[in-house]
C-alpha cells in the first residue's frame, strides 16, 4: 500500500483526525491530532490492510520559533509469513504529532507497541514531552535528581552536576557557547 493510499484510509477511518499529510521526500507521513494518536495507532497496527507491527523510533523535535514540539514516530511492517525467518518489506510508514511547547502531552502508545515504552521514556527524559497513560514514565538517560531536558533549544547547561565540572565535547569550560 502506497503513502497515499495510506493517508486516504486513515482519513475515511478518522475523519479530521488525520490534520495534513505530507507526501513529497523521501518521508512521507500523516500529521495525526495528539488525542486520536492511540486509536490510530491501534488501527495502523491492527488492520489487516498495514499491519504496522513495529515501531521504529521516535524523534522528539523542537520548533523553538514556533512554540511547538514535534513528535515523528516511524512504523514498518515485519512479515512472518516464513516462520523461522524474518522479512522485512519496504512497508513503511510515518505519523507526526504536533503539540504545543507550553504543555507538551501526547498520549502513550507503549500498549500497541511495547517498544514505545523506551522511545517515549526518552523523549520525556531529553525533551519533557509527557506521555498521558504511560506505564512507568520517568527519567531513562539522565539522574532522576536532573533539571530540566537537555535537548531543549533553550537548555541551559549547568555549569556543575553535584561537583562535578560541566563541559561540552569540546572540552570548553562553560558548557554555554
Amino acid at each position: 500500500m502506497t503513502p497515499e493510499e495510506i493517508c486516504k484510509l486513515l482519513r475515511s477511518q478518522f475523519g479530521d483526525a488525520v490534520s495534513d499529510a505530507a507526501m513529497e521526500g523521501g518521508h512521507p507521513c500523516a500529521h495525526v491530532v495528539a488525542r486520536h494518536w492511540p486509536d490510530v495507532a491501534a488501527f495502523l497496527r491492527n488492520d489487516s490492510r498495514l499491519e504496522f507491527n513495529l515501531l521504529r523510533s521516535i524523534a522528539a523535535v523542537d520548533l523553538l520559533a514556533d512554540n511547538l514540539f514535534v513528535c515523528l514516530y516511524d512504523m514498518m511492517r515485519v512479515s512472518l509469513e516464513h516462520p523461522g525467518e524474518l522479512v522485512m518489506e519496504t512497508h513503511e510508514f510515518a505519523v507526526k504529532i504536533t503539540v504545543d511547547r507550553d504543555e507538551p502531552v501526547i498520549p502513550s502508545v507503549a500498549h500497541v507497541w511495547p517498544a514505545a515504552n523506551w522511545h517515549e521514556r526518552e523523549a520525556f527524559d531529553l525533551m519533557g514531552i509527557d506521555f498521558s497513560s504511560h506505564p512507568d514514565l520517568r527519567r531513562i538517560l539522565c539522574p532522576d535528581d536532573w533539571e530540566g531536558y537537555p535537548l531543549r533549544k533553550d537548555y541551559l547547561f549547568p555549569l556543575e552536576y553535584h561537583g562535578i565540572p560541566g563541559t561540552t565535547e569540546y572540552e570548553l569550560p562553560n558548557p554555554r557557547h
